[in-house]
C-alpha cells in the first residue's frame, strides 16, 4: 500500500521545477558577483535579486506541497512553514535543511506581503551567502526521487 502512494508522484512536474531551480540559481549567483557597491548602484539588480529568490522559494514549496500531497503528509492548503516541517518529519530533506526551509518560507512571505520593507543589501547578503541552501534542497530532491 505504501508503494501505491509513492507512484502518484509527478516526477516530470518536480524534476521542471528542480530545473527552474538550478536556472534561478544561476541568475542568483551571476549577481552575486557583482560587488555590492555595484549591486546596490542599480536598483534592477536587486529587483532581479529578489525575483529569482521568490522564484525559487515558490518552486521549492511546490515541489514540498506535491510531495506531501501525495504521500499523505499534508493537506494541499496547509502554509508554507508546515511544509517544511512536514518534508524533515518524512525525511524528504535533512533535519537542519527542514528547520532552513521554515526560515526561507518566513523570508518568502516577507518578500510576497512586507515587500516595502525588503533592504536591498540584505538580498544580496542572502545570494551572496545562503545560496547553498537552495542548492542542498535540490539535491535531497534529487536524490528522494531515486527512492522510488
Amino acid at each position: 500500500m505504501k508503494g501505491l502512494k509513492y507512484i502518484m508522484i509527478d516526477k516530470g512536474l518536480i524534476k521542471g521545477r528542480l530545473l527552474l531551480i538550478d536556472d534561478y540559481i544561476t541568475q542568483l549567483e551571476s549577481l552575486s558577483q557583482m560587488p555590492i557597491s555595484e549591486f546596490l548602484s542599480d536598483r534592477r539588480n536587486a529587483a532581479a535579486a529578489e525575483s529569482f529568490l521568490r522564484r525559487s522559494l515558490e518552486a521549492i514549496f511546490d515541489i514540498g506541497r506535491h510531495i506531501l500531497a501525495k504521500t499523505g503528509g499534508i493537506n494541499m492548503a496547509t502554509e508554507y512553514k508546515a511544509i517544511a516541517r512536514g518534508l524533515g518529519e518524512r525525511n524528504v530533506v535533512s533535519k537542519d535543511l527542514s528547520q532552513k526551509l521554515i526560515q526561507m518560507a518566513g523570508y518568502r512571505n516577507r518578500m510576497v506581503h512586507m515587500y516595502h520593507i525588503i533592504a536591498e543589501d540584505e538580498l544580496y547578503n542572502i545570494i551572496t551567502e545562503d545560496l547553498n541552501d537552495i542548492r542542498e534542497f535540490v539535491v535531497s530532491i534529487k536524490k528522494y526521487l531515486t527512492t522510488f
